[in-house]
């Protein structure tokens, strides 16, 4: 996760890119809300996001503080 500073955010949510493709994630309901990932992909970031959303959630409150994201783990 990645601060944008001049660019406005309305919905929390996160980007995830896997070789070419990217997909772009709401934070509140962990939906596809934009781009395209491979289906196998996708469900890994589902999953992923699913296990550790208390986390995006607390990483996206960092950067809108204008503080660092904590990494988060990976998929084991």
């Amino acid at each position: 996760m990645y601060a944008e500073p001049d660019t406005p955010h309305h919905k929390p949510h996160f980007h995830a890119y896997y070789q070419d493709h990217v997909g772009i994630y709401s934070l509140d309901t962990l939906e596809l809300i934009g781009g395209r990932l491979p289906r196998r992909q996708q469900r890994l970031v589902e999953a992923w996001a699913e296990l550790r959303q208390a986390e995006l959630l607390a990483d996206w409150q960092r950067l809108q503080q204008g503080r660092r994201p904590i990494p988060i783990k990976p998929l084991d």
